[in-house]
């Protein structure tokens, strides 16, 4: 099974409104994907595929960003899909921040390491983008992801009170700096990850395919 890993599109918008709802209070309205895909010029939005048909998939190797950008559209103009949509992030480059603005995957799939091939390549794509550091905000009572976050060198900057509405919990801010040490912990870490799962990365090292 090979998982595909690319730039949310706006067709995408109906599948991650679907895990949205069902991993966060209160979720993200959809006109939020609509301006952070169409508008935003910070925006690097990114979902998470399992492949419809495998047979018709093209080996990693053999695929480049030109090649992507030329089949993700069929000749009417619709956006081609690899198949279902099981995860979903969103990163916003701040200057020389990069920070982690939402990320979940489907609760049928957690539990799988699924959300950790988001992570990374969201991480990568701070890294292409010439961030100095990556930033994000994780639940106190959320010891699952701060335990991942913390295997990719995240820790502890400052505590958010109340910071979710739903039930005034607080929030840990969490960060990395991408210094000589941690980048190569990185990609660490990103070897090991392709060599546990198979996946297609056409994000984190693809530019925009809107504004490059």
């Amino acid at each position: 099974m090979t998982l595909h890993l690319q730039y949310m599109h706006a067709k995408n918008i109906n599948s991650v409104s679907e895990i949205d709802h069902l991993s966060f209070d209160p979720p993200w309205p959809k006109d939020s994907y609509a301006f952070e895909i169409n508008q935003s010029t910070i925006s690097h939005m990114v979902v998470l595929e399992l492949p419809r048909d495998e047979q018709s998939e093209l080996p990693q190797a053999k695929v480049g960003c030109r090649r992507l950008f030329d089949g993700l559209f069929s000749k009417n103009g619709q956006l081609n899909s690899h198949g279902t949509v099981i995860g979903y992030g969103g990163l916003w480059q701040i200057a020389d921040e990069a920070h982690i603005s939402t990320i979940a995957i489907h609760p049928d799939y957690r539990g799988q390491g699924y959300g950790e091939i988001l992570l990374a390549g969201m991480v990568g794509k701070a890294l292409m983008l010439k961030a100095d550091y990556i930033v994000l905000e994780v639940r106190v009572s959320n010891d699952v992801a701060q335990n991942l976050y913390r295997k990719y060198g995240f820790t502890e900057f400052d505590l958010k009170k109340n910071y979710y509405r739903s039930n005034n919990e607080d929030a840990y801010d969490m960060r990395v700096n991408f210094d000589t040490e941690n980048v190569a912990a990185f990609h660490r870490l990103y070897k090991a990850l392709q060599d546990k799962y198979v996946f297609v990365d056409n994000y984190s090292k693809c530019p925009h395919p809107r504004y490059g």
